[in-house]
C-alpha cells in the first residue's frame, strides 16, 4: 500500500511538473534580446540567409518551443546546435520561441520545372501506397497548424525540407512522436519526390 501511494505521489509529482513546463508563457520583446546568438545562423528575425538552416520567422510557437526541448534534450539530434541551448531554462526557451513565432517569414522561389510534381504530392499525397496530402497537417497554404503544434512550412528553403525529409526517411531523425507520422510518410518517398516536394515548399505562401 505504501508503495502504491509513493508511485502515485511520485506520478502526480511528474505530471503537476509537465503541466507547470507546458504553462510557461513567452514574452517575444523579452526573447529578442536572447537571440543573439541564434541569430548568426537563423538571421537575426529568423529568416535565414544560408539554405541549409531552417527559417524561424513565423513558425507556430507550439512547434518551435518542442524542439528547442528536445534539441536541448538531445531527443533530436542536430550537430550545428551542440551545446548551444545549454545555458537557457524553460522560461528563455519560451520567450526565444515566441520571439520567432511573432515575426514575419519570408519566402523563396520554386523550381519551375518541378512546381507540377511537388504540387500534386503536398495536395494529393500517393494514396495507392497509403500517403496522405501534406495539407491535412500543413494546410493548403503550407501555414500548418500552430495549435496542434504541426509546423509552418511554406517559404521554408528547400534544401533544408529536403535534408529534414530524408532524415524522417532514414530513421536519422526520430522525434515525430511513438506514431511515426513523418517517418511513415517520407517512407513513401524517392529522391525525386523529396526534390519535388522540397522545391515547391520553398515556393508555396
Amino acid at each position: 500500500m505504501n508503495k502504491l501511494l509513493v508511485s502515485l505521489f511520485l506520478l502526480l509529482g511528474v505530471v503537476a511538473q509537465t503541466r507547470a513546463a507546458d504553462a510557461v508563457v513567452g514574452d517575444p520583446l523579452v526573447g529578442q534580446a536572447k537571440t543573439a546568438v541564434c541569430g548568426a545562423c537563423h538571421g537575426p528575425d529568423g529568416n535565414s540567409m544560408a539554405p541549409n538552416f531552417p527559417k524561424l520567422a513565423g513558425q507556430g510557437q507550439r512547434y518551435l518551443l518542442k524542439q528547442l526541448h528536445e534539441i536541448k534534450d538531445g531527443k533530436r539530434v542536430v550537430l550545428e546546435m551542440t551545446g548551444m541551448l545549454t545555458p537557457f531554462n524553460d522560461q528563455d526557451l519560451a520567450d526565444i520561441a515566441a520571439w520567432f513565432a511573432s515575426q514575419k517569414g519570408s519566402v523563396g522561389a520554386a523550381d519551375a520545372n518541378l512546381v507540377a510534381k511537388g504540387e500534386a504530392l503536398f495536395r494529393g499525397g500517393k494514396l495507392d501506397q497509403g500517403m496522405p496530402a501534406c495539407t491535412g497537417c500543413h494546410s493548403p497554404n503550407g501555414a500548418g497548424n500552430a495549435a496542434a503544434g504541426f509546423p509552418h512550412l511554406g517559404g521554408q528553403h528547400a534544401d533544408y525540407v529536403k535534408k529534414q525529409l530524408t532524415a524522417f526517411r532514414e530513421g536519422e531523425r526520430t522525434n515525430d512522436g511513438d506514431t511515426m507520422v513523418m517517418r511513415t510518410i517520407a517512407s513513401k518517398l524517392s529522391n525525386k519526390d523529396i526534390d519535388a516536394l522540397s522545391a515547391y515548399i520553398q515556393g508555396l505562401h
